[in-house]
């Protein structure tokens, strides 16, 4: 079966999918949608699709499923839209910038039986698997404390951050879901500091750009993570896995891996300048996943209700760095009294 998709969003993660999607065999780019039509056409044009409206595309009968990289305000409408037309979909992270627009959103897709993935493509990338490998096969025996070091070699324009939620929503919320991913136990407190370091514009913005997070769950376990717009050397991406028989970590990975030593000391080259070129292979086992999602009709993960739950700690994060002091993540929540949308890690 080759899975034929429609792309919405040709911009900078829009093309990282498009490339996904073009080395896979199992996979084909039928066409692709942009409010820029320049852009549009230009990345169909590199990958052999056609420039299509969404309505388009939404009501094609030789396309099988969409990957959404629109704006963060359009995803839970264009979810909607797709999971009501019978196509699966893959999606960005955020679903919504409010926690109960994506509640509302994961009610669509449930009653529609729509296949939905939500993007945290770092749960793919193969160092983090073989961290999480690790765990499962006991080699550090019970997870105790995880640390997670995720810093972007610098700050995007400020009218970016104007519009993504903030940085808790828009960079913290990868870190969100692997701490869940590498703890195995849901979160239930979260302390948060955060400052504007790096750039005062992103105060006055209305947003931070240097922040550490505490997450605790129910048994004590807990997760440390360190985010900063700015590293001078590079794209900073590491973890650290403690355990009650030894630890395990992921290094910063670099282009390539050599070291030099002479008598100037030891060298190695830099690090990878972004996301786009150090989860290369991260992405492509993404895309890889989702087709083998839609092929088997089972449920996808990461699913809507991990994109929920990492919305609702980066709420709570918030509010947390806001007032001061820690955060039930019930507090964002409200009462489960519809549990079903809380399952799974």
């Amino acid at each position: 079966m080759t899975v034929r998709f429609g792309l919405l969003g040709a911009g900078r993660i829009g093309k990282v999918h498009a490339k996904a999607i073009a080395s896979n065999p199992k996979a084909k780019l039928v066409a692709v949608a942009d409010a820029m039509a320049d852009a549009a056409s230009a990345l169909a044009t590199q990958y052999g699709a056609e420039t299509r409206s969404i309505d388009a595309i939404e009501s094609a009968a030789d396309i099988d499923a969409v990957i959404i990289c629109t704006p963060t305000d359009t995803h839970a409408d264009l979810i909607e839209r797709f999971a009501r037309a019978g196509k699966a979909i893959f999606c960005e992270k955020p679903i919504h910038l409010d926690v109960e627009r994506v509640k509302s959103c994961l009610r669509v897709v449930d009653e529609t039986g729509a296949t939905l993935m939500v993007g945290f493509n770092r749960r793919f990338d193969p160092h983090f698997q073989a961290v999480r490998a690790a765990i499962d096969a006991g080699q550090i025996g019970t997870v105790e404390m995880v640390t997670i070091i995720s810093r972007d070699p610098g700050a995007p324009p400020v009218d970016y951050i104007k519009r993504s939620g903030g940085i808790f929503r828009d960079m913290t919320i990868h870190d969100f879901d692997m701490a869940r991913f590498l703890l195995g136990e849901e979160i239930e407190t979260v302390s948060a500091q955060a400052s504007v370091l790096v750039d005062p514009a992103i105060g006055t913005a209305g947003d931070y750009d240097s922040v550490s997070v505490m997450l605790s769950t129910a048994s004590g376990k807990h997760a440390t993570i360190s985010n900063s717009r700015r590293a001078t050397y590079g794209y900073d991406q590491r973890i650290e896995v403690h355990g009650s028989k030894g630890s395990v970590a992921a290094e910063n990975q670099r282009p390539v891996s050599i070291e030099i030593a002479n008598a100037s000391g030891y060298t190695r080259p830099p690090l990878h300048d972004f996301f786009m070129t150090r989860y290369t292979e991260a992405y492509a086992r993404e895309i890889s996943s989702f087709i083998d999602f839609v092929e088997s009709k089972s449920p996808a993960t990461p699913s809507g209700t991990d994109g929920l739950i990492a919305l609702a700690l980066a709420d709570a994060a918030l509010k947390s760095a806001q007032e001061g002091r820690a955060v039930k993540v019930s507090e964002i929540t409200g009462p489960l009294a519809d549990k079903s949308v809380f399952r799974g890690r």
